[in-house]
């Protein structure tokens, strides 16, 4: 069973994705804001594979949770939630608006439970993220 850390100052947003997670076999462990969650993620001794946050929270953003925790779990993966409002391009715009590189892995609220399964199962599948993963330097070769 694999442990995702859910993170999000909404109580009933908590709830709601915790149940839609547990309901699909999902171990989780939650708080409801970034200063609690580190506490929480200090407190468990086994693996947490995932952590789903909230982008925008009082105190600590969900990047800066997640830049925190990936110093402390290096195989630690994460997708974020975002609830900005549905236009074309959405992806890049919540991206860029909360200062997310392109590409993170974000779903945005409000999701379905097929949806977000089906980003939760993508992002676990993913390679972990690597210290060493670097770009390919481009002078080698001349």
């Amino acid at each position: 069973m694999e442990t995702i850390l859910l993170v999000d100052d909404e109580a009933d947003v908590l709830a709601a994705t915790r149940e839609m997670l547990e309901g699909h076999g999902y171990e989780i462990l939650d708080a409801l804001n970034a200063e609690e969650a580190v506490r929480v993620a200090a407190a468990h001794p086994g693996p947490i594979e995932l952590l789903l946050t909230d982008i925008v929270m009082p105190g600590a953003s969900g990047q800066d949770l997640a830049l925190l925790l990936g110093l402390q779990r290096p195989d630690l993966r994460v997708l974020y939630m975002s609830s900005f409002a549905i236009i074309k391009g959405q992806r890049q715009f919540a991206e860029v608006e909360n200062g997310l590189e392109l590409g993170v892995p974000i779903i945005l609220k409000p999701f379905t439970a097929e949806r977000l399964m089906e980003k939760v199962q993508e992002v676990l599948a993913a390679k972990p993220p690597s210290p060493f993963d670097q770009p390919p330097d481009p002078w080698r070769n001349v």
